[in-house]
């Protein structure tokens, strides 16, 4: 695809998101990785629909930027994050299940086990235990 072309998709994709109205963010699922991956696109999809992160290219899901627009619109939207970059940034987690306990089960497994993000996410809602690891169900504390 040639760059004007591309650079005229993300410019019509701007100005959709940017518009109000009913443009579904979920139409990144067919743009281009070009659209997919330009952070100013993302955002304004972002702000309409968290779980829009998941139409976003790989880089953008590991963009804590990105990351962080999306689940304060929806906490889902963990799901589609990068685990290496929820590992290395447990407080983006920590503060999702401090509010939404049950968005635990939306982490990795190895976040999971993780007792200090388990205990804040059971504070808040006791039933996220049940995504906790089998380790820390069994945990006594």
């Amino acid at each position: 695809m040639a760059a004007t072309e591309q650079n005229n998709w993300i410019d019509y994709y701007r100005e959709k998101l940017q518009e109000e109205g009913d443009f579904d963010p979920r139409a990144l699922s067919y743009a281009s990785h070009e659209v997919r991956a330009d952070k100013n696109v993302v955002l304004l999809a972002l702000q309409k629909d968290g779980c829009a992160l998941q139409y976003t290219s790989n880089e953008l899901r590991a963009d804590k930027d990105v990351v962080t627009a999306a689940i304060k619109n929806d906490a889902r939207a963990l799901q589609y994050a990068s685990d290496d970059l929820l590992l290395v940034h447990k407080e983006i987690v920590l503060e999702v299940v401090q509010s939404n306990g049950n968005a635990l089960q939306y982490v990795s497994e190895k976040l999971k086990q993780d007792k200090d993000l388990v205990l804040a996410a059971v504070r808040q809602n006791g039933n996220a235990l049940s995504h906790a690891s089998s380790k820390l169900q069994s945990d006594k504390e």
